[in-house]
């Protein structure tokens, strides 16, 4: 790596930005995401930020079940995002496709479409175990750079 490109990652490093994916939940979810960003929580301190494009990302985080007609959508997102680069699967239904696991529809977690790096469980996930599993996805990252060891707990609870 050149110079410049260790000087882009180290503040990467502290600063990861996120963009957010509903695959299509009850979003219980996606209120708890949108609760991480307000003041209460301040996830800013720690120079996370959310981002609208998958081009600017450092981590994908995804609500909801992966159905048929989305799985398309969330393999793009992915592939535009830059490397290297952490997904969290966010809650009962992007862990596993929760309730809605066994509809016709129903493809199942995140995972059965993208390599999911941390699972945060839940239903709905708390602010604090979303927290959590980003400051873990900014270890992930950190071991895809070379630059640290891959956690070990990627289950978030």
């Amino acid at each position: 790596m050149g110079l410049l490109e260790n000087w882009i990652n180290k503040g990467r490093l502290k600063s990861p930005w996120v963009v957010h994916f509903d695959c299509g939940s009850c979003n219980g979810c996606d209120i708890e995401v949108l609760a991480c960003l307000t003041p209460v929580f301040d996830v800013e301190r720690f120079g996370i930020i959310n981002v609208g494009n998958p081009k600017h990302a450092d981590v994908l985080l995804v609500t909801g079940t992966v159905n048929h007609r989305n799985k398309k959508v969330l393999k793009n997102i992915y592939d535009q995002m830059p490397d290297p680069k952490a997904v969290i699967a966010i809650g009962a239904c992007g862990t596993s496709g929760g309730v809605f696991r066994e509809c016709y529809n129903v493809v199942g977690g995140v995972d059965q479409v993208i390599p999911v790096d941390v699972y945060v469980p839940g239903c709905p996930a708390k602010p604090d175990a979303i927290i959590d599993g980003v400051v873990t996805a900014l270890d992930v990252v950190k071991a895809k750079l070379g630059l640290g060891e891959m956690p070990k707990v990627t289950v978030i609870d």
